[in-house]
């Protein structure tokens, strides 16, 4: 029953696909839906209600996640320059007319765009946007468009990339709370004194021995050698909108839990900083990038599509990838990727797989993508991330898998997003990699559907599924034969919740209908 189950579900899937009606641009989904959530419903008035757990912990707004924090449209500076392509290596022409742009004056946030007119662009060499207020815009990602070709060896085809460097002002202060509950918007601190409203500030979490023993990721060995899950520090960095007394209130919620019982004794601090080098106001957007099929392991050299490092701010858009390997790298912050596409001709082999996407950031907002290949995970986290980071409307077919994948990433939504024969994964990895352990927390699938779902509960911590399709996983710590790793939370399983997206109803509630509007829906 469940396999003729998931190939209907799979041939209307394909079905929507082909008559190209998946949730296209205007498409309503805040407010569908059939069942109910405790963890997240409207009541009588029309407003989120939110249950908590029992010290406090909540599923977080992943509103602010996307560019510009959220619900704000992506806009489209004028061409400044304008190339054809030709015969030869195309690299070194349109590297310059970006210097050039790059050396313009800044009008209303930008400087302008480098516009590739239809064609195709043999490149040999990576391009780099290194300025602020640049935009790479191609003429269409069809085949008629605009089209990158990867030419020589191996390399990254587009890099977008500032060198942040973060300063301290002046002594910091610590969270006086005994804890501070995931989902907060505010905290005490011992000395405001130091501190106004408008202050960037860094917060910092040690990792102690004993969080790392609660956690259970102390004991890690493979091939008999001990594995590090996590040392040093986690840091997060916001901005204080209102102080009153030695209350701290910031723009964006925490994504993880403060518990004063594994931070002591040096306790979580916040330090005022200034930040430099970042690249903001940038984008890239309506082109084709494409690369010969690529095989192998990923220890081998492959084609890249982009990165976008050091960037506030930022976009990708309306972009077509062909065959690129671990292709989009995403580890800046309030950046959105709209309507990418990736499609493989090959897999890769081997057992240790390429991630396709991987946003490391923060503020992240993946929305509508679609990934067509075998062996890999779709999308995918490093280490020491604090969100939020939002799947919206996504795609992702052939076998792999959605799985944040390392060293504890919290605040992710993956939100009605279809893995037809693949699953998603909050999961706890355990000595795979080298000692990956516990990858996620804090995190919640929303209204997705996918042939397995694997949902695990780290200590002191929770991973929702709510609305979720799929065969539900239990397993136990890579490499151990027991116990069973505890279950993340279930709600409603196997029927959609209203809304049918989280993202959006937050968005709608927080900044109103034209911030729906604004982000295509």
């Amino acid at each position: 029953m469940r396999s003729a189950y998931h190939g209907l579900r799979g041939l209307l899937t394909a079905l929507l696909i082909c008559t190209g009606c998946y949730l296209p641009v205007g498409t309503q989904i805040a407010s569908s839906g059939h069942g109910k959530s405790e963890w997240v419903h409207y009541n009588s008035q029309g407003k989120l209600v939110y249950k908590t757990l029992k010290r406090g912990d909540r599923i977080i707004d992943f509103s602010y996640a996307g560019y510009m924090g959220g619900g704000v449209a992506i806009p489209s500076p004028p061409a400044k320059i304008t190339l054809g392509p030709t015969a030869d290596d195309n690299t070194a022409a349109i590297q310059n007319a970006i210097d050039k742009v790059s050396k313009m004056p800044v009008v209303d946030g930008f400087r302008g765009a480098v516009l590739l007119k239809p064609g195709t662009y043999n490149c040999e060499g990576t391009l780099r946007i290194a300025a602020s207020g640049v935009v790479l815009r191609g003429s269409g990602p069809g085949q008629d468009g605009t089209v990158i070709n990867m030419t020589g060896t191996p390399h990254l085809c587009i890099a977008v990339r500032g060198n942040p460097s973060v300063k301290a002002v002046g002594k910091p202060t610590i969270i006086s709370d005994a804890y501070v509950p995931s989902g907060a918007m505010a905290f005490k601190v011992a000395d405001p004194s130091r501190f106004a409203a408008g202050d960037t500030i860094l917060i910092t979490r040690p990792v102690t021995q004993v969080w790392v023993a609660f956690m259970g990721m102390d004991k890690l060995v493979r091939n008999g050698k001990k594995q590090t899950w996590i040392n040093g520090t986690i840091k997060t960095e916001r901005i204080i909108r209102k102080i009153h007394g030695h209350t701290f209130t910031i723009d964006v919620p925490i994504t993880d839990s403060y518990d004063a019982t594994y931070t002591a004794p040096s306790g979580v601090t916040i330090t005022k900083v200034t930040t430099s080098d970042i690249v903001s106001q940038v984008g890239i957007e309506n082109f084709r990038i494409f690369s010969p099929a690529q095989s192998g392991t990923i220890n081998k050299r492959h084609d890249r599509a982009f990165s976008m490092r050091g960037v506030a701010d930022g976009w990708a858009r309306n972009i077509a990838i062909f065959n690129t390997v671990n292709s989009v790298s995403v580890t800046g912050k309030k950046i959105t990727v709209d309507n990418v596409t990736i499609k493989h001709a090959v897999p890769t082999t081997g057992a240790a797989k390429p991630a396709d996407i991987n946003g490391s950031g923060h503020q992240l907002l993946f929305n509508r993508c679609h990934i067509t290949g075998s062996n890999m995970f779709f999308f995918s986290t490093g280490a020491k991330v604090s969100g939020p980071i939002v799947v919206l409307n996504c795609l992702f077919q052939d076998s792999g898998w959605i799985q944040p994948h390392q060293r504890w990433t919290t605040g992710v939504l993956i939100d009605h997003c279809k893995v037809p024969d693949g699953g998603i994964d909050f999961m706890n990895r355990g000595e795979y990699g080298s000692g990956h352990g516990w990858a996620v927390g804090w995190s919640v699938a929303w209204n997705c559907e996918a042939e397995t779902l694997l949902n695990q509960r780290p200590p002191g911590s929770a991973n929702w599924m709510i609305g979720c399709t799929g065969e539900k996983r239990r397993k136990t710590m890579p490499f151990n034969k027991s116990p069973l790793v505890p279950e993340g939370i279930y709600d409603v399983y196997e029927a959609p919740v209203t809304p049918s997206s989280l993202y959006l109803a937050q968005l709608k509630e927080r900044l109103g209908e034209q911030a729906l509007k604004n982000t295509g829906y």
